[in-house]
């Protein structure tokens, strides 16, 4: 698809619901970002919950999944959150991480909420948290520019 014609498709497939987040996704991320193989779990206007599986392209020296990795996630996924309203971004102005324990073993559930949409930028909060415990592993804050 030309750029043009993805662009005219983004537009026209606004807002991302549960039922168009995989085609937007498609259309909008780079090649590396969609080979994280997140899978869109709940899609609802200001929240997106998706799962990151462990994936030993995306381990450190450790084992577990890097910060990079999970801060392309946590940008992927405020991102789409962002975009349940009608009103393509300009992009992400800022994104605050705090890495709490290491990403070791289990897949990871990143759920991103948009805390306040305004007129010029918009805020938010994504968690990531282990699938099976719960326990926290990243806790982040995102500005948008609008």
């Amino acid at each position: 698809m030309l750029p043009d014609q993805a662009i005219a498709r983004f537009l026209e497939t606004l807002p991302c619901t549960a039922e168009n987040a995989e085609e937007l996704h498609a259309l909008l991320f780079a090649p590396w970002v969609k080979r994280q193989k997140l899978e869109f779990l709940e899609v609802e206007q200001g929240r997106v919950k998706a799962r990151l599986p462990q994936d030993p392209e995306q381990h450190f020296l450790g084992g577990g999944t890097c910060g990079q990795a999970m801060m392309s996630a946590i940008d992927t996924v405020m991102s789409l959150a962002m975009l349940t309203y009608q009103r393509p971004s300009k992009g992400t102005a800022s994104q605050n991480n705090q890495f709490l324990r290491p990403a070791i073993g289990d897949d990871l559930i990143v759920e991103a909420i948009v805390l306040k949409m305004g007129k010029h930028s918009a805020y938010g909060e994504t968690r990531i948290h282990f699938e099976g415990s719960g326990a926290l592993v990243v806790h982040s804050t995102s500005e948008y520019a609008f």
